[in-house]
This record gives structure tokens, sequence and C-alpha cells, in this order.
């Protein structure tokens, strides 16, 4: 039985096994461009290479991104404290409602006659 070398791979090929293997529903990865169709002209990246973003050595530059991530997270944090508050605003204006409706149908019931050993008495004799 012959060893045939498994075939190799071309960067393409790489590419887009990768690509296949993190994205299988065929989403656009950010930083990654299809090739466009014959006939289209190239459209420019909707984002810059990703992998930009960790390819500095300056220790000030370094610094920058931390300063622009911590704001984001000081954001991201503001925006979910303001949701956790809407979601408890609106439990508790769901049960302030459930007591109303509560309160109200109780009013409304006629009201019962409690008999007394005084009521059940008299209607004894």
């Amino acid at each position: 039985m012959p060893k045939n070398p498994p075939p190799s791979f071309t960067p393409e090929q790489a590419f887009e096994f990768m690509q296949k293997m993190w994205n299988p529903f065929g989403f656009a990865m950010p930083g990654a461009v299809a090739p466009p169709a014959p006939g289209m002209p190239q459209a420019p990246p909707p984002f810059p290479n990703p992998l930009a973003m960790f390819a500095t050595l300056d220790p000030a530059e370094v610094e920058r991104k931390i300063g622009e991530l911590r704001v984001i997270e000081g954001w991201l944090a503001m925006s979910l404290n303001f949701m956790q508050m809407s979601i408890k605003t609106l439990e508790l204006q769901k049960a302030s409602l459930e007591a109303l409706r509560a309160g109200a149908a109780a009013a409304s019931e006629p009201a019962r006659r409690h008999k007394t050993k005084e009521t059940k008495e008299k209607e004894e004799e």
C-alpha cells in the first residue's frame, strides 16, 4: 500500500478552512473581506486589520489603548446598571398593578354576610 503525502494547503485554502471552522454559518468576519464577484469593484475592508490592535510595541500606545478600553468598559458597565434599574422598575410596576387589581377585585365582590351568634339565635327562634 503506497503512502501518499497529504495534499498541501494553499494560504487561501487554509484561510477558508479556518473561516469555516470558526464561522460555520458564513457570516462576514471583521477584517476579512470575501473576494468581489467578477466585474465588481474591490470594496475597502469594513474594519482595519483586527490584529493591528496587538501589533504595537510602544508602551505609550499600549497605555492609550488600555485607556480607550477602560472608557468602553465604563460605558458598558453604565449601560448594564441602567438596564438592571429598568428591569427592577418594571418589576415594581408589575407588582403594584397586580396589587391594585387584586384590591379592586376584592372591593367589587358583593359583601358577604357573616352570620353572628345573635343572627343565628334569631333565626332559630
